[in-house]
């Protein structure tokens, strides 16, 4: 990989950089490419991977989504949570199970498994004991970039948690998902969050049930393009919204009924009032009054893209119209999601890729934003060298 970055960093000045320690008694080494340090680009970086504890299951990464969040925390620009250094990011991986604890029970070697956007949680309040550990009252400890404050994440408790850009990744069996034994590994990571984070808000707000609805999905790419086809293999209505007429031929062809740009006054006026549910799906600052005046009466907008803040004014949500929230789902919502989107062939757009790579499309990511539907995978087999690839002595031997 080449030295320079090619995508900026963010926010020099709220930045905490860390050791690399080596391995620990109950660690191993392990192979990663991530950022060691605030400024750094992307390279090949060696790192302690916790053992397997009793309740623990440890894959071999076959694949890891490049998720637009990736970029977000590398470059340091979520804009309420400051990134730690080492950061290796994802939170998209599929691959097989190599190793469980004793006191696993639902995954065994040899199957196809999967992580999402979290690795713990407290499992004891009460939206971890109905299965919404994304809402855990002490919040969820991520994939990658989260402190292992919880009890239930191994190894040196002084280091953080490294996501899924890496050879292997060991986890707790609550977050760890079996996957079909037919589905494609590259098509199932990026369902780890993409697709549950549109599944999540269109089961709670009722687009999975025996009503059928009209619903809206705001912002036309890679969340957009999945919601678009979740949205209407579940039977609804879908009108696909966006600034302009550029995507419209895009959403079309996903599966969106109708097409609205918030550009086209004519249009906007056509379809006042007319949809059940819109999910926001939009990343960067934005008006979400066009949206609302989209809502029929008692409908929801759902704001998922994580725009930091947004100005909504009294009449502008008369009549009365609710406006929400959503992050991620649960662990109950993405096994539900892998079985529905495997049995209905619904998975996301992608481009499989290399980690040699990886600085260039975040360049592009953080650039273009969503202007494309396609979800980056990163191949880890094919991103070790040959010697790794045929044989993973020097990504997991033991220390």
């Amino acid at each position: 990989m080449g030295k320079a970055v090619q995508w900026e960093f963010k926010n020099p000045d709220k930045v905490t950089n860390k050791p690399l320690p080596p391995p620990q008694k109950d660690e191993y080494r392990e192979v990663a490419w991530g950022i060691r340090k605030f400024g750094d680009p992307i390279t090949k970086l060696e790192i302690a991977r916790q053992v397997v504890g009793a309740n623990d299951v440890k894959i071999e990464v076959d694949y890891c989504g490049v998720c637009h969040s990736d970029l977000s925390c590398g470059s340091n620009e979520f804009p309420d949570f400051w990134s730690m250094y080492p950061c290796i990011p994802g939170h998209e991986l599929a691959g097989r199970v190599v190793e469980v604890g004793k006191n696993v029970v639902e995954l065994k070697v040899g199957d196809k498994a999967g992580i999402g956007t979290y690795v713990d949680s407290c499992m004891e309040c009460p939206m971890c004991k109905v299965g919404s550990e994304n809402y855990c009252f002490k919040m969820m400890v991520e994939t990658y970039n989260g402190t292992k404050r919880l009890g239930h994440v191994g190894g040196n408790p002084d280091t953080h948690t490294y996501g899924g850009y890496s050879r292997t990744y060991v986890c707790h069996q609550r977050f760890v998902f079996k996957l079909p034994d037919g589905i494609a590994l590259e098509k199932a990571a990026p369902l780890l969050c993409a697709g549950i984070t549109m599944f999540e808000p269109l089961v709670a707000h009722g687009a999975h049930g025996a009503a059928k609805l009209r619903i809206g999905i705001a912002g036309i790419g890679g969340l957009g393009t999945m919601g678009i086809k979740l949205a209407s293999k579940m039977g609804n209505t879908v009108t696909a919204i966006s600034s302009s007429n550029r995507k419209k031929d895009l959403a079309l062809q996903k599966g969106a009924d109708n097409f609205v740009a918030v550009s086209d006054e004519e249009a906007m006026m056509k379809n006042l009032l007319s949809l059940d549910l819109i999910l926001d799906t939009v990343p960067v600052e934005h008006d979400i009054k066009s949206y609302l005046s989209l809502l029929a009466p008692g409908g929801s907008l759902v704001l998922i893209g994580m725009a930091s803040s947004q100005e909504v004014a009294f009449f502008d949500i008369l009549p009365p119209k609710k406006i929400t929230s959503s992050a991620i789902g649960g662990v109950k919502n993405t096994k539900d999601m892998i079985k529905f989107c495997y049995e209905n062939d619904v998975f996301p757009d992608i481009e499989v890729i290399t980690a040699d790579k990886l600085n260039d499309i975040w360049a592009k990511l953080q650039k273009e934003g969503n202007a494309s539907s396609i979800r980056y995978v990163l191949d880890i087999n094919a991103s070790c060298n040959a010697k790794e690839a045929c044989s993973l002595k020097n990504c997991l031997r033991k220390i």
